[in-house]
């Protein structure tokens, strides 16, 4: 598609929104995979003054039925179905109504404010009963619709909200945050000036998170309307196969991903043989890079230059960034230094700031904060303080230069012995031998210290294995020796939350089944 293609499907979808009785301010869930779906309805919702609301694809009929009556989701724009979920049969379950109702005039019992199902049917033509069809819409509006949508731009304010984030958290249900246009707009355009981008270069973009996730949706989508790059999405899921394929057919010359992503990417193209085009760029986040991967990213797939980013749901994705022309020891340890416009400060329990190189809490200030919880003023006022001032909940080392490092999180500290320890210190470590692609550490108890550390590793081959002796002779001279884990455990998989997060909670719950086992 062009942008020109876009624009005219944005505000031809936008103006079929108020066609439906739709108002600003409503909200408009997208449950689909990433796609032109997932990508012309998130850019429609904001033209029409509305608030897009991201459904993970994964998400199951509990998480749905959750998200759409947090937020009172108006209308709920859906794929039929995507892998082996049936969306529609799903969304039937949540509400019965759907197929007996008038369409776009649902009256259900479990979500009391949706009207409206939209829904883009696998086979062209087919009428999926109550829903209405999401490729019609865009024959419905006239001229005079799509000009009242471009009248009514100067009437959407920039600190109005946007999209509605579903944070990830690895405990509890999930919060809503809110964004703004301004908090979207300012990151992508800074973020993309950071990362050199600029409307003479023809940028190819190969997208490997999800668009629901704040990443996909301000770092990819906005960042490449922005900035007029060339946004291609392998496939509608991740798949390193699909990425590497992308990549070549469409010379992508930058890559978005996550560290686990690249380890596939590097995996897939040495199996393959697959030789790549020249990529300039690749940008990582949601997790350290570990050296040998670094390596990899240059020497296996050819990129000139790898970035590392850090943010929150809350910041609106990134606070902290590489610039131009990075060292390589600040991308392997560091998450980069603080964005233009952002103020950072870090402090101790009691709320006073420690001096450059002592950790504690990392508070940011700046154009991404989000606008709070939807709902929750709580929590919104827990996070956000009267000076505006937002507690990442991150434990954190802030140097001089502007450049910072993040320790671990506050609630996974382990006491042991009275000691503190912070387990991402120790797995910064881990990750540097040349055996290990992952290392995840939890605090585990213990009748004498309190708490011990346990260290769960995934391995680059099968053939490697790691056991306690071998770490704490590798981390001899690394790390003080009560820092060095007790218990050493190899995994295969990591679990994770739908967005990627680690879930420590059930590495514990794995530790104490296999001491009970044992």
């Amino acid at each position: 598609m062009t942008f020109s293609d876009v624009l005219d499907k944005v505000d031809r979808l936008a103006a079929a929104f108020y066609q439906l009785g739709l108002q600003k301010g409503d909200r408009i869930g997208i449950w689909a995979p990433s796609g032109t779906q997932f990508y012309i309805s998130t850019l429609a919702a904001a033209r029409a003054g509305m608030i897009s609301v991201g459904i993970n694809p994964a998400y199951q009929i509990p998480e749905v039925e959750y998200a759409l009556n947090k937020v009172g989701v108006k209308a709920l724009i859906a794929a039929e179905s995507y892998r082996i979920q049936n969306y529609y049969e799903m969304i039937k379950q949540i509400v019965p109504e759907l197929e007996a109702s008038p369409v776009g005039n649902i009256m259900s019992a479990k979500v009391p404010s949706l009207s409206a199902v939209i829904m883009k049917s696998n086979t062209k033509g087919n009428k999926l009963k109550g829903t209405i069809s999401y490729n019609e819409l865009f024959q419905t509006a006239s001229e005079k619709d799509i000009t009242f949508v471009e009248s009514i731009q100067n009437t959407i304010t920039p600190d109005s909200g946007v999209n509605l984030q579903f944070t990830s958290g690895t405990t509890g249900q999930p919060k809503a945050a809110l964004l703004s246009h301004f908090n979207f707009i300012n990151n992508a355009i800074s973020l993309g000036l950071a990362d050199g981008f600029n409307l003479t270069e023809r940028h190819r973009v190969c997208i490997q998170v999800p668009f629901f996730h704040v990443f996909g949706v301000v770092v990819g989508i906005l960042g490449s309307v922005s900035h007029g790059c060339t946004l291609v999405v392998p496939g509608p899921g991740y798949n390193p196969s699909a990425s590497v394929q992308a990549i070549v057919n469409e010379k992508c010359n930058v890559i978005y991903g996550t560290p686990t992503m690249y380890v596939d990417l590097v995996n897939e193209v040495n199996k393959t043989g697959t030789k790549l085009p020249s990529i300039n760029l690749a940008v990582t986040g949601g997790a350290p890079c570990a050296p040998q991967l670094y390596a990899d990213i240059q020497g296996v797939l050819g990129v000139e230059q790898v970035k590392t980013i850090y943010g929150l749901t809350e910041t609106t994705c990134v606070c902290f960034h590489s610039v131009c022309e990075e060292s390589q020891e600040n991308v392997l340890n560091t998450v980069g230094r603080l964005g233009v416009h952002w103020e950072a400060k870090v402090v101790d329990r009691d709320g006073s700031m420690v001096p450059y190189g002592m950790p504690g809490e990392l508070c940011v200030r700046g154009y991404g904060t989000m606008l709070g919880y939807w709902e929750d003023d709580q929590k919104t006022k827990e996070t956000i303080g009267m000076d505006k001032w937002l507690k990442t909940g991150d434990q954190f080392v802030l140097r001089e230069d502007g450049y910072g490092k993040i320790v671990g999180r506050i609630k996974e500290v382990v006491i042991r012995g009275g000691e503190n320890i912070y387990p991402r210190e120790i797995e910064d470590v881990l990750i540097t031998h040349p055996d290990v692609l992952e290392a995840h550490c939890v605090g585990v108890p213990d009748d004498r210290m309190g708490e011990e550390l346990c260290a769960f590793v995934r391995m680059s081959n099968d053939m490697a294995k790691l056991n306690q002796v071998k770490v704490k002779e590798f981390c001899k001279g690394k790390i003080a020796h009560f820092k060095v884990p007790k218990y050493v455990e190899m995994i295969d998989h990591f679990p994770k939350t739908t967005s990627g997060k680690i879930q420590k909670f059930k590495l514990l719950e794995r530790f104490m089944q296999n001491k009970k086992t044992a």
